[in-house]
């Protein structure tokens, strides 16, 4: 049975599972969540429709009291619920992806220099749960990090 975005998005963000530390932030991100699935677009301006909503998106976001851990762990939560109930073997798939980004001013990033632009970024690694038949059923884990030094080859 294939739930509507804000159907998915509730269940997602159930309270008992979503660990913000204060409610009012448990129900903006149930608010954001809810406007970027049902646009089916990730960018913030074109789900929010108008600058209010996206300024309390970011707002949000920029919030030192909102983690990864916090925005994921409904998620992981409700994955680690579908793996249970899910009989015979599945396949946990892992990625490590490099997100850069880069600027035209400042010291050598994380990532190092290119040029006469520097490159930072941070790297993701991901472990997406799934049957054999190739059904998502969700994030098992997700870790963020920055490296400390830039590595040379």
């Amino acid at each position: 049975m294939e739930l509507s975005a804000d159907a998915w998005a509730e269940q997602e963000c159930a309270t008992a599972k979503c660990e913000f530390c204060d409610a009012r932030l448990a129900r903006r991100f149930r608010q954001v969540l809810k406007q970027i699935t049902a646009a089916g677009e990730p960018s913030i301006p074109f789900a929010c429709q108008d600058a209010a909503q996206s300024k309390a998106a970011y707002r949000f976001f920029s919030n030192p009291r909102v983690d990864e851990w916090a925005i994921l762990s409904g998620h992981i939560h409700c994955t680690r619920d579908r793996v249970q109930s899910m009989p015979g073997p599945l396949l946990v798939l892992h990625d490590t992806a490099e997100i850069s980004y880069g600027s035209n001013e400042g010291d050598i990033g994380l990532l190092g220099r290119v040029g006469r632009k520097t490159i930072c970024g941070l790297l993701m690694h991901s472990s997406l749960a799934v049957t054999p038949e190739g059904l998502p059923l969700g994030m098992a884990a997700v870790k963020f990090w920055a490296r400390n030094k830039i590595q040379r080859n």
